[in-house]
Parts: C-alpha cells; sequence; structure tokens
C-alpha cells in the first residue's frame, strides 16, 4: 500500500510520464502482490516496469562471506533491488523515491542501504493509520488497503507479527512519544502495559543509527553530518 500510494502521489505531482515504477519480485514474494501490482497498474495507466531478482539473489548468496540466514537474505533482496533502482536512475536521469512511511523509519523497520536508500520519502512523516486514510482518498483498489502489511521478504512474513502490535497500536505509542508524553498516559490511550511503551521506545532509540549519516570522529572545525550542515536547497 505504501508503494502504491507514493507511486500516485508522484503521478499527481510530475505526470504519468515522469514517473517510473519498476516491481522487482523474487520467490518470496506473494502471489497476491503481483496480482494487485497489476490490478494497480491497470487502473491508474502507470509507467511500470518488472524484473525478477530471484536469479540475482541466488548469485549473491554464492559470494557472501558467511551463509546468510533468513533474514540476512531478507537484506540482501532489499539491497539487490536498490542497486537496480539507482542503475536505472543514472541511465534515465531521475532521482529514486522511497516508500518508508513515518512509523517504520522511527521503528528502524526497513534495511539500511537497502529500501531506506533513496533520495527523497514522501510519506516519511506520515503515520501507517495516515497512509490508510491517504490511500483511501486516493481511491486505491480496497483489496490492496485491506491486505495485512508486509515487507515480503520472507514468506509468511507480516509486520503484525514480527512487531507483535497492529500499526494502529503502534502509532498511538510512537504519537505520544513524539509529544514526549509520559510512559503510563501513553500506555493507557493505546490499551497496552508500559513495558510495550517501552519496547517500543527501545526500538525507536536501537535503530537510530539507521536514520543518520555514518559517525565520524571529530577532528576540523567543523565536521560534515555534525556540526557542518548544508541547507538542503541553497539559491
Amino acid at each position: 500500500m505504501d508503494s502504491a500510494v507514493t507511486a500516485l502521489l508522484c503521478r499527481k505531482a510530475l505526470s504519468n510520464k515522469k514517473v517510473k515504477c519498476v516491481f522487482l519480485p523474487e520467490k518470496a514474494t506473494p502471489n497476491l502482490d503481483i496480482e494487485h501490482k497489476n490490478l494497480l497498474v491497470k487502473k491508474f495507466k502507470l509507467n511500470c516496469k518488472t524484473i525478477n531478482i530471484t536469479d540475482l539473489v541466488e548469485t549473491y548468496k554464492k559470494f557472501c562471506v558467511e551463509s546468510p540466514d533468513k533474514m540476512a537474505l531478507a537484506n540482501i533482496k532489499a539491497r539487490a533491488r536498490t542497486i537496480i533502482l539507482y542503475e536505472y536512475a543514472n541511465m534515465t536521469d531521475s532521482i529514486v523515491c522511497g516508500t518508508s512511511n513515518k512509523s517504520e523509519i522511527l521503528l528502524g523497520y526497513f534495511t539500511k542501504y537497502g529500501d531506506g536508500g533513496v533520495d527523497i520519502m514522501p510519506i516519511g512523516d506520515l503515520y501507517k493509520t495516515q497512509v490508510y486514510k491517504l490511500a483511501s482518498y486516493l481511491k486505491l483498489p480496497d483489496e490492496i488497503i485491506t491486505k495485512p502489511p508486509t515487507a515480503g521478504l520472507i514468506k509468511g512474513q507480516t509486520d503484525k507479527k514480527e512487531l507483535k502490535l497492529d500499526y494502529k497500536t503502534i502509532d498511538l505509542i510512537l504519537r505520544g512519544l513524539e509529544d514526549k508524553l509520559e510512559i503510563q498516559k501513553i500506555a493507557r490511550n493505546a490499551g497496552v502495559e508500559k513495558s510495550e511503551v517501552r519496547r517500543i521506545k527501545n526500538m525507536r532509540i536501537k535503530t537510530q543509527h539507521k536514520r543518520r549519516t555514518p559517525m565520524i570522529p571529530k577532528i576540523g572545525t567543523r565536521t560534515s553530518g555534525l556540526d557542518w550542515r548544508s541547507p538542503i536547497l541553497e539559491e
């Protein structure tokens, strides 16, 4: 759903001609995802290319220093997609658009240098529950909106199974943390134990490295990414 919403926002802002969608399935990709991609492309007439990356992932596995477990392999899949996206962006004079939402970003629920490696994130400041509302406004097919969220990197994987809470509850906790409410009040508002609030808070703290540039030992007067931060746009 996040990918669909992002694609439609870009289409509205830039026109269909200037938005290039790329669908990169592999053997763990649910068949339902493929069906929904076809439905979306047909309904909104999206410009979309499809490349199956199963062989690419299998090739990476052969060159790994250690045999990857299922989580490491899932990250390889995400990073393989990033390589393809940036090659395509290079060749078409484009930028790579991310599809992560605020809930995923704050939890670190994305692959570092994988789906987190992008140029812009149009829905990066919208909680997942807000993305649902935007999806309805954009008239996404109901079957896409109501489908259980999943990264599709591991067979049987769902966000709720891995995060141990649904997004409605997670967003109530994250919004409470954003507003700097007391743990007890957040737990009451979200209908969970205080331990769950602390768990979500710790996920945000432990994944800070995913949201920042790599740490650099300070030697000079001003250091890149620390105290020498150029504005995004300069006139």
